[in-house]
């Protein structure tokens, strides 16, 4: 079905049936809400099944790609439009990947129109940002708002100067950090001169990321803890757990990013536990 969300955009949302408590999955990016064709109807028939497919993806609408259509807060809103247009009551949210910034965008302005929420692979920086492990985007995005006041000449106060060395300092210990992963790693051919640019949409999508601090519903976030040295998935992790205590954060060793299809029992088993215990 195609459910009207903003102006002429409308949404892919696929109904698998069920009936009970209503499980809403959003995909990764660059994919739709077939992501979940395997997964989503194992929690038939205890629980109303649907999936979204974002602007840009599937079936759905794909407005001019820009950073204000395709912001983490519109895209949130989106969710909350079909909610509001098929009259649900206050359903689970599952995330795959990038489907964390649009869980975290409803929970930080409507945490009353869901029941809770279920990352798979999803807590990242664009989900949930830690101050202490930052994130070259954000940080990237932030800085360059404090340059906006420079270069209008509207930076005047020491406190505008000190967020400006602030976003500096932090933005240079991405950086920083960035080099020491890149040093670690072989080094890639150079990118040839013909090879396409990335997907509009996808830069968009990148671009429109939004600094979320804090989640203030029942969570359950699920990570793929990976085999490679150096990786920084358990430090996210650690970040989730400290910033939403109340959270139950899971990490599976030797996992990979599709976490449900690599693990499909231990996922199946944490979602129904945390699903059985929320209150109706």
């Amino acid at each position: 079905m195609q459910i009207a969300v903003d102006g002429n955009v409308k949404l892919e949302v696929l109904d698998f049936g069920g009936s009970g408590r209503t499980l809403i999955f959003l995909s990764g990016m660059g994919l739709d809400g077939h992501e979940f064709d395997d997964f989503a109807p194992m929690f038939l028939p205890n629980h109303r099944v649907l999936a979204i497919s974002r602007r840009g993806f599937g079936k759905s609408s794909a407005p001019t790609p820009d950073e204000e259509n395709y912001s983490a807060d519109r895209l949130g809103k989106d969710v909350l439009a079909v909610i509001t247009a098929l009259k649900i009551n206050r359903p689970v949210l599952v995330g795959h990947s990038l489907a964390g910034e649009e869980l975290s965008s409803i929970a930080t302005s409507h945490p009353e129109e869901i029941s809770g929420l279920i990352y798979l692979e999803a807590g990242y920086p664009y989900a949930l940002y830690s101050p202490t492990l930052g994130d070259p985007i954000i940080d990237a995005k932030d800085l360059q708002q404090h340059l906006n006041l420079l270069f209008s000449a509207t930076l005047q106060t020491r406190s505008d100067f000190a967020g400006l060395e602030a976003s500096v300092a932090r933005f240079d210990k991405d950086l920083k950090a960035v080099d020491q992963k890149l040093a670690s790693q072989p080094v890639l051919p150079p990118r040839p001169k013909d090879a396409p640019p990335p997907p509009p949409i996808l830069l968009a999508l990148v671009n429109g990321a939004q600094k979320f601090t804090g989640i203030p519903v029942p969570t359950l976030a699920i990570f793929a803890i990976p085999r490679s040295p150096g990786e920084t998935t358990s430090a996210q992790a650690d970040a989730f757990q400290a910033a939403v205590p109340k959270a139950r954060v899971v990490r599976i060793a030797g996992a990979d990013h599709f976490i449900f299809h690599s693990n499909t029992k231990e996922v199946m088993k944490e979602m129904t536990a945390f699903l059985s215990g929320l209150p109706n």
